[in-house]
């Protein structure tokens, strides 16, 4: 499509291509992209409007929030509820499903969202994110269980990030590749910039936590260590680390430049009782989703991403994603390690 059409004519283009498509989907889309825009708008202004720092309250994880989690929340719910394109949404900052008001009109998708990724980087103004994830909704459900969002990546009608940079960027996969919106604040729209993203094959890039090395296991360990041997070790060539601390940011980089995001379990995850440290559901399964759309591959380590069976809403997962050629070895070394 031409460069500068709108998100709603590149989805209402898109939707020409499905038998019996009814607009509901575009309509959705716009939704999400006015929360957004309405998310982006206060992470620019900021101190200005009072929005920074800790709120008096934690998430569902024992996580203390802050402000422009729970405002985040707040907007994402505002643009969603009343518009007849959902029958429900789950968020990483609700303990349990958010049931529409009574008399509300239903519609086909459910969503699921981190509001805003990355958020301890909000007062340092380093780049923050939303994260979102689109399945179909039962026929006829008025009020989905859980059960109803507990569906494998594999199921996904949609997914995307919005980035909250120097410029807001919206990138959305339909699982048909994956497409760049960039706001124009001029006018309020976010306009394509970047059309079929396929993720580098070659990279020499690594973002992993390295304060959490005492705890890794031996395969993550071993992947670590070549790539800081450098021209002189197995890998012939020098690595750059890299480590945000936003998985929006970091995912955003791997689009544009390729390299591998490592978020692994280890020895310190596993002692709390947890199988991870991120969401299946909030933000494993969309970025992997994108991340597959653009040619790369997202995995546990020992299992695809996207054929996850999720257990329950706020799941935890080890997460590996990125250039293909690499998290194909590191998922290699996961399988060495299973056989001794």
């Amino acid at each position: 499509m031409r460069i500068g059409t709108t998100l709603t004519n590149y989805t209402i283009n898109k939707q020409k291509g499905f038998q019996g498509a009814s607009g509901t989907f575009t309509g959705l889309l716009n939704d999400i992209a006015v929360a957004c825009k309405r998310i982006s708008d206060l992470v620019n202004k900021g101190d200005l409007v009072g929005v920074l720092g800790a709120a008096e309250s934690e998430n569902v994880q024992g996580e203390q929030q802050k402000k422009l989690d729970v405002i985040s929340n707040d907007l994402m719910i505002e643009a969603l509820q009343h518009n007849g394109h959902i029958a429900g949404l789950a968020s990483e900052e609700m303990d349990t499903i958010y049931h529409l008001p009574e008399g509300a009109q239903r519609g086909n998708y459910l969503v699921l969202c981190d509001p805003l990724d990355g958020s301890s980087n909000i007062d340092v103004n380093v780049s923050v994110g939303t994260i979102f994830s689109i399945l179909k909704a039962p026929e006829g459900v008025e009020k989905p269980t859980e059960a109803d969002f507990l569906k494998p990546g594999t199921e996904q009608v949609a997914a995307g990030y919005c980035l909250y940079g120097p410029a807001t960027i919206l990138v959305l996969t339909t699982g048909d590749g994956v497409s760049m919106f960039t706001l124009n604040r001029d006018f309020g729209e976010f306009l394509l910039t970047r059309e079929d993203v396929r993720v580098p094959e070659e990279t020499a890039e690594f973002a992993i936590n390295m304060s959490y090395r005492r705890h890794w296991d031996a395969p993550i360990e071993r992947y670590i260590a070549e790539c800081l041997e450098g021209e002189q070790g197995v890998r012939g060539k020098n690595f750059n680390m890299r480590w945000i601390a936003s998985m929006v940011a970091e995912v955003h980089r791997i689009l544009t430049r390729g390299g591998i995001f490592m978020y692994p379990a280890d020895a310190k995850i596993r002692a709390s009782g947890k199988a991870g440290k991120l969401r299946l559901m909030y933000e494993a399964n969309p970025m992997a989703m994108l991340i597959e759309q653009a040619g790369g591959a997202a995995t546990t380590g020992r299992q695809r991403m996207l054929e996850v069976e999720p257990d329950e809403l706020h799941q935890r997962v080890p997460v590996i994603l990125g250039s293909r050629s690499e998290v194909e070895r590191v998922a290699s070394y996961h399988d060495e390690a299973a056989a001794d």
